[in-house]
């Protein structure tokens, strides 16, 4: 039997600055956050429950929304190469996929967005 694990967060607001804008610009409400974390199976088919047999992906959350506030950024680009960046830091993530969004894109309506899937080999050697 083959197993496969995830950890899922999906549409999670950044508190961001992301583009630069002119008159008559249409400037995005929100920046928003979807990353799947593949990770070992043991750390989610566990046989007891408790914080110490999983990934505790918190301090994932609390380095993310660090860096996403840290500075104005020019692209999406450069928010998710900081993402894959944080990822690497935890060895119980294996590969991870990041996607970004703005909205509105045009009169208040659409998003737009970049999406980036990270493998394990990559991933290690960032680390």
């Amino acid at each position: 039997m083959t197993c496969r694990s995830t950890v899922e967060l999906k549409s999670l607001k950044l508190d961001t600055q992301i583009g630069t804008y002119g008159p008559g610009d249409v400037v995005p409400d929100e920046h928003l956050l979807d990353l799947t974390l593949w990770i070992n199976t043991d750390l989610v088919l566990i046989a007891k429950d408790g914080m110490d047999y999983v990934f505790d992906y918190d301090p994932l959350l609390a380095d993310i929304e660090r860096l996403a506030c840290d500075g104005h950024y020019q692209t999406q680009e450069r928010v998710i190469s900081r993402i894959v960046s944080a990822c690497a830091a935890y060895p119980q993530i294996d590969s991870a996929e990041i996607a970004l969004r703005k909205s509105p894109v045009r009169a208040g309506s659409g998003t737009l967005g970049v999406r980036l899937y990270v493998d394990h080999e990559t991933l290690a050697g960032l680390r």
